[in-house]
């Protein structure tokens, strides 16, 4: 079994490929298999987020590269940029990981969700693509983001600063 324990630099050559949807990209422990069929430990430090295109090193030294997996997700266009903000202010506000791009949201498929979003008079298309969303605010490596208490969050943290 090959054990993942860090991220290796972007540019570094991938002998091996980890496919996986976002959902599991979050977990920093993860009992896996990669493309090939080999059995994968994956034991990152926690709230690590893997996207597309990362590289991580094994204990024996092999790279192996993150491929993002297509899966279901909605495609959200609106009429204007004000609808489309506020499409996203209403899932942000439910803390629902959002991909943004050049005039759309993406987000995993959900009935409710989507029905809301059709509420709000966005047009939805179904997809099966890769799921990147937004990292958000806060950062994604340790910190002092916190939810409702002053105990750190125990959940994945997608939060980072940067420009897409």
């Amino acid at each position: 079994m090959i054990e993942l324990h860090s991220k290796a630099p972007r540019d570094a050559a991938a002998s091996a490929q980890l496919k996986l949807p976002f959902d599991l990209r979050q977990k920093s422990r993860l009992r896996t298999q990669l493309t090939s069929g080999e059995d994968a430990w994956l034991m990152l430090p926690r709230g690590e987020i893997l996207r597309g295109g990362d590289k991580l090193l094994a204990a024996d030294g092999r790279v192996v590269e993150v491929i993002a997996q297509p899966e279901n997700v909605v495609h959200i266009v609106c009429a204007d940029a004000t609808q489309l903000a506020r499409a996203a202010y209403h899932l942000g506000n439910r803390h629902v990981p959002v991909q943004v791009g050049d005039g759309f949201l993406r987000i995993a498929a959900d009935h409710v969700l989507e029905d809301m979003l059709r509420g709000l008079g966005a047009t939805l298309t179904p997809m099966h693509e890769p799921f990147e969303p937004e990292a958000g605010a806060y950062g994604a490596h340790g910190g002092g983001h916190h939810h409702h208490s002053d105990e750190p969050s125990r959940g994945a943290r997608i939060h980072e600063y940067a420009a897409p």
